[in-house]
């Protein structure tokens, strides 16, 4: 999975939530959007990407904040 492929598309959602006027809806409307659209593999490389200082910086800070306080669910290992 190209992982800054993932952090590009990340940061345009991130785009298009921040011009809402209540922070609050942006950051869950980022987060339920990965959750709806993105397949578990995906939104698993993204948990990667977030939990990695380093890789961490390429994402938006309204993503990066959206991620934190609303986590991505991914399925268990049985499941995946």
């Amino acid at each position: 999975m190209d992982s800054a492929n993932l952090v590009r598309m990340a940061n345009r959602i991130g785009e298009f939530f921040e011009a809402m006027p209540e922070r609050d809806e942006a950051l869950q409307g980022i987060a339920e959007h990965i959750r709806k659209f993105w397949e578990p593999r995906m939104r698993a490389e993204l948990a990667r990407v977030l939990a990695s200082p380093d890789e961490a910086q390429a994402l938006k800070p309204i993503v990066r904040e959206a991620l934190v306080l609303h986590p991505l669910t991914l399925p268990s290992a049985a499941q995946a």
